[in-house]
């Protein structure tokens, strides 16, 4: 597909109430413009147009935010290079693209580089590296086998979270916390390490958010039956 039949694709799936929504953001939107369609049905468009690194190059460079959503899913990790997520991270339209960008089950999760990229991104001094750190950093915590980082690595970062989460803009915090639950996912020492700090932190709330959003409890997640029964705790 080419980038023209790709905008027409997002014209005709727009969602107007989205489009609303998107508007009310202002400034915030770092001067993007958006179809208001949901990832859920973008990344059902992504699989429509498949991947395709030229083409998701160039929807990087639209001004259509869903576009780019469609670039960050298509591209092809074998070929994304470390320059380019240098120059990526910085465009991300003030952090809104961060969750698909290095999250999420992104793309860039699954190049070779990703446990490097993370343990470099979070001890940035930009915030968006940083949230885009954790958000690797919660990817990462779900790799088994030799592509695993080892036990020590993750204990390591738990105790990074613990000492700098209740100074950390509400972005950051939430991927802290997201990271956590998964690296709390991983073994019992890992369990015990991160719901202690969950604890500590308690739920992390959304002050961006409608009043409609619950705060993200992590101790919730590290203390089902279901987790428990995994674990053998």
């Amino acid at each position: 597909m080419t980038v023209a039949e790709v905008l027409a694709l997002l014209r005709a799936e727009r969602d107007e109430r989205g489009m609303k929504n998107w508007e009310k953001l202002g400034p915030a939107t770092a001067g993007m413009r958006s179809y208001g369609i949901g990832l859920t049905r973008l990344r059902k468009l992504a699989k429509q147009v498949g991947r395709d690194r030229a083409l998701a190059q160039a929807l990087w460079k639209t001004d259509v935010h869903d576009a780019r959503v469609i670039a960050l899913l298509i591209d092809d990790p074998a070929q994304i290079t470390r320059e380019q997520a240098e120059r990526q991270v910085g465009e991300l339209s003030g952090g809104m693209l961060a969750h698909v960008f290095a999250s999420c089950d992104a793309t860039l999760a699954k190049t070779p580089f990703m446990v490097e990229l993370a343990d470099e991104w979070v001890r940035s001094d930009d915030p968006v590296r940083r949230d885009c750190g954790y958000g690797l950093l919660y990817e990462a915590s779900k790799l088994s086998g030799r592509k695993a980082p080892e036990e020590s690595f993750f204990l390591a970062h738990v105790q990074r979270i613990a000492d700098r989460i209740d100074n950390e803009p509400e972005r950051v915090r939430l991927a802290m916390a997201t990271a956590l639950m998964g690296i709390g996912k991983r073994s019992v020492a890992l369990n015990r390490a991160a719901l202690k700090v969950a604890r500590d932190a308690g739920p992390i709330g959304f002050a961006s958010a409608s009043g409609s959003c619950e705060s993200f409890d992590v101790t919730r997640h590290l203390t089902t039956d279901r987790l428990k029964e995994k674990l053998g705790l």
